[in-house]
């Protein structure tokens, strides 16, 4: 576009000349030190960004935060439509990442962390919480759970 000037800074990866990754907008407090833990997950900034508006619309306190027009913030059924909710839904249902890196990766970090770690013999339960997303992808959503038995 004539009149506009872009800088762009890029960097060399693997020796492939690559751009360099755009900042994703902050999480709301303590959120984003989580959510920047799962940044290398995801390739592309909406999914980033689409990241952060799912976490936070799940932990922030909300009337129904499990439909995604309440997840965005938006009112019910006049916010359908709303851009928020379109970033949402596109996230979670076509938008191309791994769900099992992410879960992977947040189990990674529950283990890591000693609040939240075992620390001696338990039954250990496997969750999936996912749900198919087309194309036969997992999409967060459902829970399944299975009592696996003893560890440790």
């Amino acid at each position: 576009m004539p009149g506009i000037t872009r800088l762009m800074t890029v960097r060399v990866i693997r020796g492939w000349v690559m751009t360099a990754r755009l900042p994703c907008p902050v999480a709301p407090g303590p959120l984003e030190d989580y959510a920047a833990r799962f940044d290398d997950v995801f390739s592309a900034l909406g999914q980033r960004r689409g990241f952060r508006e799912y976490l936070a619309g799940l932990l922030l306190p909300r009337e129904r935060n499990k439909t995604l027009t309440c997840l965005a913030g938006a009112e019910p059924v006049i916010g359908i439509n709303d851009p928020a909710v379109q970033r949402l839904q596109y996230f979670l249902s076509e938008s191309v990442w791994d769900p099992e890196a992410v879960n992977d990766r947040r189990v990674a970090l529950l283990l890591a962390d000693p609040a939240t770690a075992p620390t001696g013999p338990a039954w250990s339960a496997a969750f999936a919480t996912a749900t198919m997303k087309p194309g036969g992808r997992l999409m967060p959503g459902s829970v399944r759970g299975a009592l696996i038995g003893p560890t440790g």
